[in-house]
């Protein structure tokens, strides 16, 4: 006979395998390895997803160049897999010889790849990529690090808590990063032409803020949250939920690869879709500051967030709205599933080298 104790620590111990490994490798690693897991998988994600976004600005260029000698401060975007960058032509009477501008004859995507890592090097993969990342590592850091921090304190525990806690994470999460890192793009705009030593990087933000204020620092703040924490809060949302089911369909006891990345994969694709009127407002602003930056118009006004939506829609309507979302979507799926499965593999491995260590 089964005494009521004893049933109750039989169904602890073979029900529930998988809900005592998650509550015990949720809380397994310590802030400091998730800046590394999160910071190794930003870097393995802008290594892959950048060749990507270069060549398709050359094949635009070669169709189209970007910028003229009689169009100064013209602007372009430039994704690294992590973030997206407006970038400022620059040496208006050189345009020919910027990376975005360089000659050849490319016959699609695969022939760029092989002609430009032939005849330039296979670094030329990754032009441009430098001053992008004074921003982009940065911010995917904080972003992760402060999601599972904030997604735990909250008690988020595996397939029991409620699905609130990944939206409500995730959207302060990226708001916090945000706000922390927006100022840097001033930083990451000067350093498209010239490396800056710290000296005249201090310069900059000092000159900044006496000529348009300390909030200056924080233009463009508005439209990048009003696209990034729906995406952010949808992205947790979905993927908890995809994870939770993969893992129960395959009856695993741990996240692994695979299966943070089709989750993310396919969480992201949910995302983007839902966001893209967002993204295109939020292009439409980072160009207009940039051509004005880079003009030094800076008594022209830019338009409201909500004053560009009313433009798209009247003269485009839902489709202007829409415009670019192959494209996006392209970017976004791989370069978040790339992320999301790095940084849960980099989790992984401290979790079991935190419990090796600890017998």
């Amino acid at each position: 006979m089964i005494r009521k104790g004893d049933e109750s620590t039989k169904n602890v111990t073979t029900a529930g395998p998988v809900l005592q490994s998650r509550q015990k490798t949720d809380l397994g690693i310590t802030p400091g390895q998730q800046i590394v897991a999160s910071g190794t998988g930003a870097m393995i994600t802008t290594l892959l997803v950048t060749p990507l976004d270069v060549v398709k600005i050359r094949l635009q260029a070669q169709v189209k160049p970007i910028g003229s000698v009689s169009i100064s401060g013209h602007c372009f975007l430039y994704c690294n897999g992590l973030m997206d960058h407006v970038c400022t032509c620059i040496n208006g009477g050189s345009v020919s010889k910027q990376w975005y501008n360089r000659g050849g004859h490319f016959n699609g995507v695969l022939d760029a790849f092989l002609k430009i890592s032939r005849t330039e090097g296979i670094l030329k993969l990754w032009s441009g990529l430098s001053p992008t990342l004074v921003m982009a590592v940065p911010a995917t850091v904080l972003y992760y690090t402060a999601y599972d921090q904030l997604k735990y304190s909250m008690g988020y525990k595996y397939e029991t808590s409620s699905s609130l806690i990944p939206v409500a994470a995730g959207g302060i999460a990226r708001v916090f990063a945000v706000s922390v890192i927006n100022p840097l793009e001033l930083v990451r705009t000067k350093m498209q032409s010239r490396p800056l030593t710290f000296k005249e990087i201090v310069g900059c933000i000092r000159t900044a803020v006496q000529d348009g204020g300390v909030l200056s620092l924080w233009r463009g703040w508005g439209p990048t949250v009003l696209r990034d924490v729906p995406f952010s809060c949808l992205l947790w949302f979905n993927f908890e939920i995809l994870r939770a089911r993969l893992m129960r369909l395959y009856h695993l006891e741990e996240t692994t690869f695979p299966v943070s990345f089709v989750s993310g994969a396919i969480a992201a694709g949910i995302a983007a879709f839902f966001t893209n009127p967002f993204d295109v407002v939020k292009t439409h602003r980072q160009i207009e500051l940039g051509e004005m930056d880079a003009l030094k118009d800076a008594k022209r006004n830019p338009a409201s967030t909500f004053l560009i939506i009313r433009r798209i829609y009247a003269r485009s309507g839902m489709n202007g709205l829409y415009a670019g979302f192959i494209p996006r979507l392209g970017r976004v799926v791989p370069a978040c599933a790339i992320m999301i499965g790095s940084y849960e593999f980099g989790k992984s491995f401290f979790q079991r080298y935190n419990e090796q260590h600890q017998r």
